[in-house]
């Protein structure tokens, strides 16, 4: 063994290799010296070494060790002062900055320059592995190549002759991409002429490709066009394209078209800037060509243009964007592929400048909700209501102490411009509104106890207002109204009882430990001073306060597994992609490493495995009203909606003057990991009913997969007047979810959902999706079916086939998946 550091040298060519194909027309590598830097190169072997001047000539298991790089042979003569080596016999040179692996029978290169040329070539790009365990990818697009020849050009560079390149793992790859000459440079893989082969069957010719190399490439080009078929757009068929804008920014725009509706455009811009800025900006729409419906045409086109946004300006002060602008409720109904989205009658843009410091919250404010109330039919309009902020300016603290005394003070406040419009009233102009907020308060705590009274004065200026009087539709008036009201508010947390349960039996149930706590809760509010609240117009939730005088009580009860202090902690090894990731999570280490494996020291279980763990949490509260007509708000027929009721439901209950809420539970079940049930809701003892019970399961094993989901919901309707209820206030759904895989489990997987409105005993949703993944490459397909009323009726059907750093064709989405 030896060691010793390369000196600089003059260009030259690479050493001639006997039969190197020069007459095929290989060229050869291009040899630029580098100064020298003192790095030392290691020689080993296990047969003789022998040196004349300064080369060396090797035998038998050699290594030759330089930086990051490592070259392995039967054979090597090596010049230590040009770095030149000509090497045979299972040659294999590993490292660099990329992962580097070349595999060939023989060749030439340069340690210093990392030129060279090899013959008979497997290798890869960005994969790592050994022997004895598989390989793992080192970035999200490995690169792996064969050829009969590869010159190699530099560090990351590469002309790979008579060859293919793949994704896959080699010898048998899924796909490759065939080619007289792949040319590797700047971090992906280009060609001329090339075939594309899956399964070892030729597919498609194609004149010229481009395939990334690293992980971090984006390059501009055509995506992989979309092919689907439904009932109600007819055969589909669409091509997007992808543009590299910058570093830091790019633009796909797409357009599809549906045999029977027309054309369809998408449009989205991406931008990731410093820390936490961004822009994302989405356009959609479609130009319908509409259908006869019972002797009336229809047209379902319409825009969709979705911002979001942030910018720091700096550690204290951002601006932030959120907007949406839908053309047509219709629209969305018909051609969104979420259901839930499909389904949402609410939007809502709101953008905002912020400064936050010291306790402190500035901002300007601006938003636009919107909703619809009444979808369209073939005689009538969207029925929808818009509220407008036209600017806002807010001011916000947290609580701040009063010099020595124990007291804390704390303000809200709030100068805005408003506008509402819905079918049958709007506001005339711009009403303005100055809310001023103060409070203070004085916390005490003893022996468990804690005790929280505060008091505060509100006032709130309009220059509008409307007419006294409770019947719908209101009437505005142009006179200015002040409410102000005085707030006395007490809270109280009672000791939290508590008490640890250790057995045998319980150790053998739950391994642990069970610990029990209860948590009571008190609160009394009094509110006076609201007498014209019928008078004020309803923008938002600032709007709706009231008197009320109530008393707040309530417990939540929590169930934990407790684990002894000098109980170790587990490992928990955590299969990622076909690989081994290991939690390194502890008291002392956070995070994850890739390729770890049980026997690494160091690692442990994730803190919720280790310690104190959750296991039932139950919360029951109710409020009982002294002052049943809430300072005279009630309209008794009528659903009335105050902040102090949606203080302890966000479910609509008060139609009369009455002294108890309903009973609010909130229940939520985690035994393992793997399960998760949570059963939340509202009974009304005074109506004997569910205004509210929502159900939902979670049980995933493995591969295997599972959801429940139960909706119900039995309270006033929206208007509720001249007997007109909304048709949201009555409805019971279920959404059922099975499946077995995941989107990267190799083999076969089934996933199955549906939507049931069992009130209307309608489906309104199904999906069923199967699909089957090869090591680099899947197969999915999917039938999906929707029942929306008039609005939408459509079978569909979706496939995709992706290949691992190429892409996917079919219209199957990733947000669409059920797995």
């Amino acid at each position: 063994m030896s060691s010793e550091a390369p000196r600089p040298v003059a260009a030259e060519t690479l050493p001639d290799a006997p039969d190197d194909g020069r007459e095929k027309g290989y060229p050869e590598a291009v040899i630029v010296p580098l100064p020298d830097d003192g790095s030392t190169v290691t020689i080993e072997s296990a047969g003789p070494q022998t040196k004349t001047g300064s080369r060396y000539t090797l035998d038998r298991d050699v290594v030759i060790t330089y930086k990051d790089r490592k070259v392995e042979a039967d054979h090597i003569d090596y010049d230590s002062d040009t770095g030149e080596m000509n090497a045979a016999g299972h040659l294999k040179v590993t490292g660099g900055e990329n992962d580097e692996v070349i595999n060939a029978s023989r060749g030439s290169m340069n340690l210093k320059t990392q030129t060279g040329r090899f013959f008979d070539v497997n290798g890869s790009v960005g994969l790592h592995g050994s022997k004895t365990s598989k390989n793992i990818y080192s970035n999200g697009h490995p690169f792996l190549f064969e050829g009969k020849v590869v010159v190699k050009t530099g560090p990351k560079n590469y002309d790979i002759y008579d060859g293919s390149v793949t994704s896959c793992e080699l010898p048998h790859p899924d796909w490759q991409l065939f080619a007289g000459r792949f040319s590797v440079k700047d971090g992906k893989a280009s060609a001329h002429n090339s075939t594309f082969r899956v399964m070892g069957m030729p597919l498609v010719f194609l004149p010229y490709i481009t395939h990334p190399s690293e992980g971090e490439q984006r390059q501009s080009g055509f995506m992989i066009p979309v092919i689907g078929q439904s009932s109600t757009r007819g055969f589909v068929l669409g091509e997007q394209f992808y543009l590299v804008l910058s570093r830091s920014a790019d633009l796909t725009v797409g357009l599809e078209y549906y045999s029977k509706r027309g054309w369809s455009q998408t449009g989205t811009f991406r931008y990731r800037g410093l820390g936490n800025n961004f822009v994302m900006a989405h356009y959609s729409g479609l130009l319908d060509r509409g259908y006869i419906s019972d002797g009336q045409y229809i047209n379902q086109g319409g825009e969709d243009i979705l911002f979001s946004g942030r910018y720091d300006l700096s550690a204290h002060t951002r601006m932030v964007g959120n907007a949406e602008y839908l053309s047509s409720y219709a629209y969305r109904t018909a051609f969104d592929d979420n259901f839930n989205q499909a389904v949402s009658s609410d939007i809502l843009s709101v953008g905002y400048l912020t400064h936050q410091a010291d306790g402190y919250s500035w901002s300007i404010r601006a938003d636009r909700y919107q909703g619809l109330k009444q979808t369209a039919t073939a005689t009538q309009t969207e029925q929808q209501i818009r509220i407008f902020h036209t600017p806002a300016f807010d001011l916000f603290s947290t609580e701040h102490r009063l010099g020595q005394t124990g007291l804390e003070w704390s303000v809200e406040s709030e100068a805005t411009s408003l506008k509402r419009v819905q079918p049958n009233f709007s506001t005339t102009g711009l009403t303005h509104r100055f809310d001023l907020h103060p409070q203070i308060a004085f916390p005490l705590k003893a022996g468990g106890w804690s005790v929280r009274p505060s008091v505060g004065v509100r006032d709130t200026l309009y220059t509008r207002s409307k007419e006294n009087r409770t019947t719908v539709p209101p009437v505005e008036s142009g006179e200015g109204i002040n409410r102000a009201d005085v707030e006395f508010d007490v809270e109280g947390r009672l000791p939290v009882l508590e008490r640890t349960f250790s057995s045998p039996f319980v150790h053998k149930l739950f391994g642990d430990d069970i610990r029990h706590t209860i948590e009571p809760e008190v609160d009394y509010r009094l509110v006076r001073g609201v007498d014209n609240f019928h008078r004020v117009l309803r923008f938002d939730d600032t709007d709706v306060v009231s008197n009320t005088n109530q008393f707040q009580y309530g417990l939540t009860q929590r169930i934990f597994v407790h684990r002894k202090s000098n109980k170790p902690c587990p490992a928990v090894v955590i299969p990622y992609a076909g690989q081994t990731w290991m939690s390194t999570a502890s008291p002392n280490n956070s995070g994850s490493t890739p390729g770890a494996t049980t026997s690494d020291p160091g690692y442990t279980a994730s803190p919720e495995s280790c310690g104190n763990r959750e296991l039932i949490s139950w919360k029951l509260a109710q409020v009982h009203f002294f002052d049943q007509n809430f300072g005279g708000a009630v309209v008794t027929g009528r659903r009335n909606i105050f902040d102090s009721t949606l203080a302890i439901s966000g479910v609509a209950f008060l139609t009369e003057p009455r002294a108890i809420s309903p009973l609010i539970s909130r229940l939520r079940v985690r035994t393992s990991d793997n399960v998760d049930v949570e059963w939340d809701f509202d009974v009304d003892t005074g109506a004997k009913k569910f205004t509210s019970n929502n159900v939902l399961v979670n049980i995933h094993e493995g591969n295997i997969f599972s959801g429940l989901g139960y909706a119900r919901l039995n309270a006033p309707g929206r208007f509720n007047v001249a007997g007109f209820s909304s048709a949201i206030s009555d409805f019971t759904q279920l959404r059922l979810l099975l499946g077995y895989g995941g989107p990267t489990h190799k083999g076969f997987g089934m996933a199955a959902n549906a939507g049931y409105d069992l009130h209307l005993s309608e489906l309104q949703y199904g999906a069923l999706q199967v699909q089957y993944n090869w090591d680099c490459c899947g197969f999915s397909v999917e039938y999906r079916k929707y029942e929306l009323g008039s609005v939408r009726n459509e079978n569909s059907y979706r496939f995709n086939l992706t290949l691992a750093n190429i892409g996917s064709a079919g219209n199957l989405s990733r947000a669409q998946r059920l797995f």
